[in-house]
């Protein structure tokens, strides 16, 4: 409870400043326009085993291996059943929002992210339930039994206040031992749980960082204040990797405490005009990092961007020069 004080306190003190030093930008490589994703709507990525996987917010029974074997991708469901999500000590009134935005829309369980450990087990992050899914490869779908305190933590903190505004990313480690989810905004943060004698618990706390605030976005989009947020979340040699839709960026942080080490750009490519989407659309919405690069996946909203394409798109970047350990 102290360390959670800590963070709470501190997190309120540190505004997120505005005025930072240009960053690195990263090269794009490639993209790819991603075919059979009936529901479209990508909102996670990870790379699992030989080929990328993706999950989409609409649909609650399948994942999508996609074949990149052409500049087009396609997506190839695997289907699941999940059991009925357990119940998280989340206010009433989100959780019904939720509900009826999924009568709505689609998507009951809102999948928001993908991560996969070293056995192929693939885990994915539910933002109307702050629940994890994880779906073996060889075996039923199950409920990760996370603790509560998890969920108190993180609105003690000021984070999973409001209705969208849930997890939204997921990472895990190699070993599957150690699990982060990140919240998005108003306010963002990162929380972790580790895997001890067959349960999830907090140790020593769940809350790694909150916080709140705005930044100036990139001048190509004028430079106005937004709220900072996280949209991805990636594992890769023992570095967090954030991926921050309004300010087109990847940030590599500390796994231990969330705390940010370097920071690269990705808006001179993503911000093109014959790539620009209606506002509100075209969001970098998922990360999967590698020691050759970055893939980010876009959810579209089937909304068609200036050139015409209107299918979910993947971009590869290339990785730093010097690498994503890199610390100049």
């Amino acid at each position: 409870m102290r360390r959670l004080l800590g963070v709470v306190l501190f997190s309120a003190l540190t505004p997120v400043l505005a005025d930072t030093p240009p960053l690195e930008e990263l090269k794009l490589l490639s993209e790819h326009p991603v075919a059979g994703m009936e529901s479209g709507n990508l909102s996670g990525l990870a790379w699992c085993g030989d080929a990328l996987w993706a999950v989409s917010d609409r649909d609650d029974d399948r994942l999508y291996r996609l074949d990149s074997s052409a500049r087009i991708w396609q997506a190839e469901a695997e289907r699941f059943v999940a059991p009925p999500a357990p119940v998280m000590p989340l206010p009433w009134g989100l959780r019904m929002r939720a509900w009826v935005s999924g009568l709505v829309r689609g998507g009951h369980l809102d999948f928001e992210g993908i991560a996969c450990d070293a056995k192929g087990n693939r885990y994915l992050v539910s933002e109307s339930h702050a629940a994890v899914l994880q779906v073996p490869p060889a075996a039923d779908a199950q409920w990760l039994a996370l603790p509560e305190g998890m969920v108190r933590q993180a609105r003690a903190s000021g984070m999973l206040l409001h209705f969208n505004s849930q997890f939204e990313g997921i990472a895990v480690d190699p070993a599957g031992e150690r699990l982060w989810l990140a919240a998005e905004k108003e306010r963002r943060g990162l929380v972790v749980v580790h895997h001890r004698r067959a349960t999830w618990r907090c140790e020593g706390g769940c809350v790694l960082l909150s916080e709140g605030g705005q930044e100036a976005s990139p001048d190509a989009l004028g430079g106005a204040p937004a709220p900072v947020d996280f949209s991805g979340l990636a594992f890769h040699e023992e570095k967090l990797f954030t991926l921050e839709r309004q300010a087109h960026r990847i940030c590599r942080r500390t796994p231990a405490s969330g705390d940010a080490e370097r920071c690269w750009s990705f808006a001179a490519d993503a911000l093109t005009d014959e790539r620009r989407y209606p506002v509100s659309y075209g969001v970098a919405e998922a990360l999967s990092v590698d020691a050759e690069g970055a893939w980010i996946g876009l959810d579209n909203g089937g909304h068609a961007r200036a050139d015409g394409e209107s299918r979910p798109v993947v971009w590869r970047f290339a990785a730093p020069a010097g690498g994503w350990g890199a610390t100049r």
